[in-house]
């Protein structure tokens, strides 16, 4: 058995690696990469076989956020030419939803930009996402910034099945990345929509200057959040914000990064998010023998792959689109 099969072993059996096997893994040389996908494989297909689910966006609200998050587009800080708008009708976001069934999506997220929502603009989601579940049977995650107790338990009352929260980076980084809110903050909103009875998807952008120990602590921070589903961000630079330069990343280490991700989250739905189509270029279809699930069509600022083409991509490999409104993620 090679020392990945055997790391892949000890995620079946609920192991957590050990710091120097994580370090390990990131260290991969790039000749023993299919190795270390094969080891991937092993856990994804135990837990999710060749099942892929899709999940498409609607940035609801852009830009005019007070908050200095480096990597985005939308922040205080950035002066990219994105589309600056206040929070879209019902309408649009009910037509939103109807564009993700049409995707084959399992989900449905509704973004918005800014520190907190308003109480009129948690009003307003709720509505929408009533009118959807009126017409649609599709899951609805709403990503809304930092949310108090009240708001989360509003939400659910709506229909809304999961909240997204990433912790974006660990602990230690997070000053370097933000100073306008902390990690801790962070948690709070993700204890909020647990405690509201709401699904958790939290994941993390790596790619923002982070060094292996960081990437290792954001893994084992999420192990401890326990989240229905892990987005993995690889940052896009967007011009006009701080990180604009922080163009490093290869195709090799965004795949070695998802493989420790799985190793630790063996069970755990995990998502090739933002960047992956920026980052993975033509190996993008090597990320699915480890993640589990996609985003279609955009993020909240940058271009992505249409539907047709993703599902494309997942029948060449034999693998299935999964589209099941009535069944939790398998945990």
């Amino acid at each position: 058995m090679s020392d990945y099969q055997a790391l892949a072993e000890k995620a079946l059996r609920d192991e957590p690696l050990t710091r120097a096997e994580c370090l390990h893994v990131l260290g991969t040389p790039d000749e023993r990469l299919l190795e270390l996908l094969d080891a991937g494989f092993t856990v994804r297909e135990r837990y999710f076989g060749r099942k892929v689910r899709l999940q498409l966006l609607q940035n609801a609200k852009s830009g005019a956020c007070q908050e200095d998050c480096h990597y985005c587009s939308q922040s205080a800080v950035s002066t990219a030419d994105i589309d600056r708008y206040g929070l879209l009708p019902m309408e649009q976001m009910v037509d939103g939803a109807r564009r993700a069934a049409a995707a084959r999506a399992q989900r449905y997220c509704i973004v918005i930009s800014g520190r907190s929502p308003l109480d009129r603009e948690i009003a307003e989601i709720s509505d929408a996402v009533r009118a959807i579940k009126r017409e649609l049977p599709i899951q609805v995650c709403c990503s809304l910034g930092l949310l108090n107790q009240d708001q989360a338990r509003e939400l659910r009352a709506a229909g809304v099945d999961r909240i997204n929260h990433n912790l974006n980076t660990s602990e230690a980084f997070h000053p370097a990345i933000c100073t306008t809110h902390t990690f801790q903050d962070r948690l709070t909103t993700i204890r909020h929509a647990r405690n509201a009875g709401l699904e958790i998807c939290s994941g993390g952008i790596i790619g923002m200057g982070e060094s292996d120990d960081d990437v290792i602590d954001l893994a084992l921070a999420l192990r401890e959040v326990k989240p229905d589903s892990i987005p993995l961000n690889t940052l896009h630079p967007v011009p006009g914000t701080p990180l604009e330069h922080c163009d490093h990343l290869t195709p090799q280490r965004c795949l070695k990064v998802l493989c420790l991700f799985r190793f630790l989250h063996p069970r755990t739905e995990i998502r090739m998010a933002g960047g992956r189509e920026f980052n993975l270029r033509t190996l993008q279809p090597l990320a699915l023998y480890v993640a589990d699930s996609l985003f279609v069509g955009g993020y909240l600022t940058t271009p992505g792959q249409p539907a047709p083409e993703a599902w494309k991509m997942i029948t060449d490999l034999g693998f299935e689109i999964e589209v099941d409104y009535r069944q939790p993620v398998a945990k």
